[in-house]
């Protein structure tokens, strides 16, 4: 069911993704090197033996600047940046190995950027071994990593392989060519292709595509052709993202400012992109999210036993992701924390105990009870809202829900809340709605991209 467009005009406010709660700007940052090393060692007891931990590897290196990212990245063509770099993130799991009451399990590792590709299939091995050394590794592990189609060969693909790694993520964003000059990400059909068959002989189970709407210059003719070339394909997953503007944050996006989509045009894109994938065969997993009903995630959906993080949407119940590198984040429940931003004090800092760590947020008793309710909207679609949340939910807020339930948005019995198809295109505004962090806090306006 398309959303209204008055509706559109309406709900297209920025709001946070959700891909924590609280959302990084509402941190209290009240957490030192010390009480970071408590809360690893308690998650570690508490999820980390039982469930085994997920690990996000963060490898920012691009040998070319894609305007349209927001990832946080380092440009550069100097592959001698590898081995420290690298050296800085193993300097970094050592520190948690020591904390560790025994050998730990790793049951997801995921290598992100940044380019993963950038680096050389021998530099990921010597990365990925000594880690998978130190631990020992779930019956049902899930390895995956982003790949530039224009750079990920058939070594990397198949020394990832001997890793355990089968399942693999390609920023396509677009397959026309006026659209890639415009965000600086040349990449030819036939790349892709042949990424995706090398892959697939290679043995990985999965393969999923990132496609943005919104961009440049996309018109429904231009995004047709492109989910014409997906279905050539037909990857098993795919995640269809929203175009963040965010010019202030990176400047470069300014230079196409007035080529892109309105807000109904790129609401009618996404419609477009959306019912061309239910024409191949995808379901819809969640917010952004499409894949083949043989796809795990698809029962698991169905199930409601499905879960999100930041890496996106999993099968696994992963209360303890601990990520590695510049900026990553982790989460063991109880808190988060953020390594440094930049490559240079990044690396400076990983040698000494949790040094890296630039900021932190230990969730209150409360955090874990609102971030259960924003975790069930976006996972499964409703939730039930605990009377000590929806006592605090300000008025002001409670009044737009009764709005969006008369406009057909979600449901609401009594506790329980239900987001309706159409209300699943606005349901960061109905999660914002139970931001308890967000009403405390109007002093501060944080950045954040459109919601639709």
């Amino acid at each position: 069911m398309a959303l209204a467009p008055e509706l559109i005009q309406k709900y297209n406010r920025p709001v946070p993704r959700y891909t924590s709660y609280p959302t990084v700007p509402f941190w209290d940052n009240d957490l030192n090197s010390e009480s970071w090393q408590d809360a690893v060692q308690t998650a570690f007891q508490t999820f980390g033996k039982a469930e085994g931990i997920s690990l996000y590897i963060h490898l920012p290196f691009c040998e070319s600047l894609c305007t349209y990212c927001g990832c946080n990245k380092r440009i550069t063509k100097n592959h001698g940046l590898e081995a420290p770099y690298l050296d800085a993130i193993l300097a970094e799991w050592k520190q948690y190995l020591s904390v560790f009451a025994e050998k730990p399990q790793i049951s997801a590792i995921h290598l992100g950027g940044g380019t993963p590709t950038f680096f050389s299939p021998q530099s990921l091995q010597r990365l990925l071994s000594d880690i998978l050394a130190s631990a020992e590794v779930s019956s049902h592990p899930e390895f995956s990593f982003e790949g530039h189609p224009n750079n990920t060969t058939r070594e990397h693909l198949q020394v990832l392989a001997g890793l355990g790694f089968d399942r693999v993520s390609y920023g396509i964003q677009d397959f026309d060519q006026t659209v890639q000059r415009a965000i600086h990400r040349i990449q030819p059909f036939e790349k892709v292709k042949a990424a995706t068959e090398n892959a697939r002989m290679a043995g990985y189970r999965s393969v999923n595509f990132d496609l943005i709407y919104g961009l440049p210059f996309q018109t429904p003719e231009t995004l047709s052709k492109t989910f014409d070339r997906v279905a050539e394909l037909r990857p098993e997953r795919i995640a269809f993202y929203s175009y963040a503007h965010l010019p202030a944050s990176f400047p470069a996006q300014r230079s196409y400012e007035k080529h892109l989509p309105k807000e109904k045009e790129k609401r009618a894109l996404y419609e477009l992109g959306r019912a061309r994938l239910v024409e191949m065969g995808y379901e819809e997993v969640g917010m952004d999210h499409f894949a083949l009903p043989e796809d795990p995630l698809c029962p698991a959906k169905r199930k409601g036993t499905l879960h999100r993080n930041f890496m996106g949407y999993t099968t696994q119940t992963s209360h303890m992701l601990l990520g590695l590198g510049a900026s990553s984040i982790s989460d063991v429940w109880f808190a988060f924390a953020q390594n440094e931003k930049s490559v240079e004090g990044y690396q400076s800092l990983s040698g000494e105990a949790f040094g890296a760590m630039a900021k932190g947020h230990l969730l209150s008793p409360e955090d874990l009870v609102v971030r259960q309710v924003i975790l069930d909207l976006i996972c499964c679609g409703e939730a039930e809202i605990p009377f000590r949340v929806w006592e605090k939910v300000p008025v002001v807020n409670k009044e737009l829900l009764e709005e969006m339930q008369t406009e057909g948005l979600l449901v609401w019995d009594g506790f329980h809340l239900k987001v309706s198809q159409a209300g699943m295109a606005v349901v960061r505004n109905i999660c914002a709605l139970f931001d308890l962090r967000m009403a405390e806090k109007t002093s501060r306006q944080p950045v954040f991209s459109k919601a639709i």
